[in-house]
């Protein structure tokens, strides 16, 4: 059963460097972790925030409190590296997503989702997808808009697990629960999951 993922090699090299002062290698460090955590903020970035905020500016602030907290981290280690920069990004996510609820109540909660999140979270129950570009994107919009209608929570525990591929232990780390109750959380959102595409008629009868 996978636990946590370690970091590489390269990863804790260079953060043996960066606890001995070398600040070249937390440059690196962080340059060789921005892809990943570019996707990740793409991933969680409320939509209704993405008409002003770019993930790159998220990741940018991320990387920021990366460098501030990097000398506690190095002391305590409470996780592999990779699992709490994305925990830093998930905190500053949700204040992220506060400051938008408590500016704007009256918004809905079901505002579409970015095509590519909602297509992984929904991909293990989906057959064989159309062929043709023009069904590929109708399906795609269709999915965007039944996966919508999620709470926010299942939303956050299907991408963590579908589209990031993380283990129970690291979503219990990210949402400060026990794995055995990420692992239940994962399969109440699961089953949600399967009765809204149901009910927008995107999956078949077994």
């Amino acid at each position: 059963m996978p636990k946590m993922k370690p970091d590489s090699a390269q990863t804790s090299a260079l953060l043996d460097r960066v606890s001995r002062g070398d600040r070249r290698a937390l440059e690196q460090l962080l340059a060789r972790g921005r892809s990943g955590l570019r996707d990740f903020v793409d991933y969680h970035l409320d939509p209704r925030l993405r008409t002003r905020l770019d993930p790159s500016d998220v990741v940018q602030d991320v990387q920021l409190v990366v460098v501030r907290r990097i000398d506690d981290f190095l002391q305590r280690r409470p996780m592999p590296f990779h699992l709490w920069v994305r925990k830093t990004a998930y905190e500053r996510l949700l204040n992220l997503r506060r400051d938008q609820q408590r500016a704007r109540r009256s918004l809905s909660r079901e505002v579409p989702l970015p095509e590519r999140s909602s297509l992984l979270m929904a991909r293990p129950l989906l057959r064989d997808s159309p062929s043709r570009q023009a069904e590929a994107r109708e399906l795609a919009e269709r999915i965007s808009r039944a996966v919508a209608e999620l709470p926010e929570r299942d939303r956050e525990i299907l991408t963590m697990r579908h589209a990031e591929e993380l283990s129970y232990e690291e979503i219990g780390c990210l949402l400060e629960i026990k794995p055995a109750a990420a692992r239940q959380r994962y399969g109440r959102a699961l089953i949600r999951l399967q009765s809204v595409l149901s009910a927008h008629g995107l999956l078949e009868e077994r």
